[in-house]
């Protein structure tokens, strides 16, 4: 796991100080991985997973797999999804006349919530299901 550490910051001109700064870590922490004197910790690979999503999780870990993930894949599996990109309803507020309602609105009304996701700024995500 050291050389594909070594690979990625060479890949990208990262100096440990400037990939531990980037992560948010102490600059030591890459020291100890890059010598050997520690193993990374799922918090780091974490970190580093979701700071640059061009690495592949198994090819950091098992080695097996490409560096940088192949964007031409990542683009036909969303060109191949049979399910369409979901957008938000539009909300609207309610007209005085009502009998001047719009398609649109009307078919919000008759859709059921399944799952809502909530996406915060230091990268974290918490799922909300109505029962």
């Amino acid at each position: 796991m050291i050389e594909r550490l070594q690979e990625f910051m060479s890949y990208y001109q990262l100096t440990p100080s400037a990939l531990a700064d980037s992560l948010d870590i102490p600059r030591s922490s890459i020291s100890h991985l890059l010598t050997g004197r520690n193993k990374p910790s799922l918090d780091f690979v974490i970190r580093l997973i979701r700071k640059y999503p061009e690495i592949d999780l198994y090819w950091f870990l098992n080695g097996k797999g490409t560096f940088p993930k192949e964007k031409k894949l990542e683009k036909k599996s969303l060109k191949e999804s049979s399910t369409p990109p979901i957008q938000p309803p539009l909300i609207k507020k309610e007209e005085k006349d009502t009998t001047s309602k719009s398609k649109s609105t009307e078919t919000v009304k008759n859709k059921k919530v399944k799952k809502i996701v909530f996406f915060y700024e230091d990268g974290s995500f918490e799922l909300y299901i109505p029962n």
